[in-house]
């Protein structure tokens, strides 16, 4: 997501490829920057009518130059906040084109894929301003906490496409950034020692991944009695997202990994939305985003109260996201401001691992790369639910308009092959609806073993 430059070379020179690299993408990251510095400084009252004029003005927006909003709004008039209904992905799951403001085209913009951790993936868009702005703010908080990441080197817990393609995309965007990326589709001790390894002869400055990765790995450095600082002293941060990160597992990251620890919480479709602060507090992103919580009918709750997160990118005027429900929930903290908003609680977001006949682990992420075998532009699959019935056997629950044909069946089953491994029993079942959690969510990937 995020372009960088080489270690080596000096901050003014690699501030300069950076820049050099995000304008050549058509990313003006100079004017981003300058916007984020503005909105950094303004006062209380100051922040408080710039929320309120820009919510305003990028719905005013997308209701003037986007249809399929138009239509989903139903009308063009509203006398407070609350009247604009809340939207979920499903009310977006459409052909892109069919999505995008006027004067935008698939080829003008940024566009991407959720990652469908919640189950409900989808093909996206944002203007490139918009884009840049998440990358200003990003690299902002990072600053935050002592990462630069022009020169940084990180160490990556993230998964990469297994296609030749895909593949090589993304080992030369690692290169251009910086970061070396591990293997979390292989998480046996064997690769763990790997991992250890790598730690030992390279100069990382901070480890970024998925939770659960990086918490089987701590667990290791634990059994093998070693502080990874100690061999890697170059180590000053940890930042932990995409799933959830419970106290115990913060604690054993902490003492294994020798540095602190910081959660990040964000969509990809959005920006970060929350990021802790140098004081340990979940601040919430308002600089780019307006985040929401509301109870079941989209009424906005009292700070200090939980209910569902809704979010409006006050940027994005390719792709509109307003009053979005992102599928978690949470609390605000009371002590909250307009310009100083604190995540007190979040529900979501948990995952776990799947373990093969092989004795081979794998991340409940990784069917991530599985579901994007059958993510289609038609929105033909709605949702998608993988239930691990044992060992060898797994069940996929789909929600379609009509069955997959056998064609499409396959292509899932070389993706599981391709990412976990062969042999395994794959069956498919098309459900008018999935099963979900008491709190509404609906998980990705379920292992029904006893162990």
């Amino acid at each position: 997501m995020f372009v960088n430059c080489f270690a080596n070379e000096t901050i003014e020179n690699s501030v300069n490829r950076f820049k050099k690299i995000l304008s050549l993408k058509g990313f003006p990251i100079t004017k981003a920057e300058k916007e984020l510095e503005s909105i950094l400084n303004y006062s209380e009252r100051d922040f408080q009518q710039y929320i309120t004029d820009k919510r305003h003005e990028i719905v005013q927006f997308h209701l003037n130059n986007n249809r399929g909003y138009s239509e989903f709004f139903e009308t063009k008039k509203f006398e407070s906040w609350d009247d604009i209904p809340v939207m979920t992905k499903a009310d977006l799951q459409k052909p892109l084109a069919d999505r995008l403001s006027m004067g935008y085209s698939t080829s003008k913009v940024f566009v991407n894929k959720t990652s469908g951790s919640s189950g409900n993936p989808f093909i996206f868009a944002k203007d490139k301003y918009a884009h840049a702005l998440t990358w200003a703010h990003i690299i902002w908080l990072y600053q935050q906490h002592g990462i630069d990441m022009n020169s940084s080197l990180e160490a990556r817990f993230y998964g990469i496409p297994k296609d030749f393609k895909g593949y090589q995309k993304e080992r030369l965007k690692d290169l251009l950034a910086n970061r070396h990326r591990f293997d979390i589709f292989d998480l046996s001790e064997h690769n763990l020692h790997k991992f250890l390894e790598l730690f030992q002869k390279k100069p990382f400055d901070y480890i970024n991944g998925y939770t659960s990765s990086i918490v089987l790995f701590a667990k290791f450095l634990k059994e093998q009695n070693i502080v990874l600082k100690s061999v890697c002293p170059t180590l000053k941060l940890c930042i932990t997202t995409s799933e959830m990160l419970f106290e115990k597992d913060r604690k054993l990251l902490e003492n294994q990994l020798g540095v602190k620890v910081v959660n990040e919480y964000g969509a990809s479709e959005l920006d970060v939305i929350a990021f802790e602060n140098t004081k340990g507090e979940w601040q919430l992103n308002n600089k780019t985003l307006y985040v929401e919580i509301v109870d079941d009918y989209g009424f906005a709750l009292p700070n200090g109260e939980e209910g569902n997160i809704v979010i409006t990118s006050l940027y994005n005027r390719a792709h509109p996201f307003i009053r979005y429900q992102i599928g978690d929930r949470g609390v605000i903290d009371e002590a909250s401001t307009d310009s100083n908003q604190i995540l007190k609680s979040l529900t979501g977001r948990t995952n776990e691992f799947a373990l093969l006949p092989s004795g081979k682990k794998v991340p409940a992420l990784s069917f991530y790369y599985v579901t994007k075998s059958v993510i289609e532009d038609s929105g033909l699959v709605k949702e998608i639910k993988i239930i691990q019935e044992d060992l060898s056997k797994f069940a996929i629950l789909y929600k379609a308009e009509t069955e997959l044909d056998q064609t499409q069946k396959q292509k899932i089953i070389y993706a599981v092959e391709t990412y976990l491994e062969k042999g395994l029993s794959i069956t498919f079942e098309r459900k008018d609806e999935l099963e979900r959690s008491k709190s509404g969510k609906l998980k990705q990937f379920t292992s029904q073993l006893n162990s």
